[in-house]
């Protein structure tokens, strides 16, 4: 069994395997990414740090590009700031 980690995704506590993408554990959480301006949902799109879909808040910086920055434990994930 892999270590899990424990961390909080707009305020929801959230256990995931080490070494998962805070991407991935916004999907498995069914948390969507952001919206748009126009208010449709965006989610990970090229999963390489391209698109910049997949833009998260993490321990209150904004805009990082969440398929690339792996999960911590205790990271604070907001969606939407």
């Amino acid at each position: 069994m892999p270590d899990l980690l424990t961390l909080k995704m707009n305020g929801l506590r959230l256990e995931v395997p080490a070494g998962t993408t805070v991407a991935v554990a916004a999907m498995l959480a069914g948390v969507q990414c952001r919206t748009s301006v126009t208010g449709t949902p965006r989610a990970p799109l090229c999963g390489m740090g391209i698109c910049f879909e997949c833009r998260m808040t993490i321990d209150g910086k904004r805009h990082f590009r969440s398929c690339q920055i792996l999960c911590e434990a205790g990271m604070d994930v907001r969606t939407d700031d």
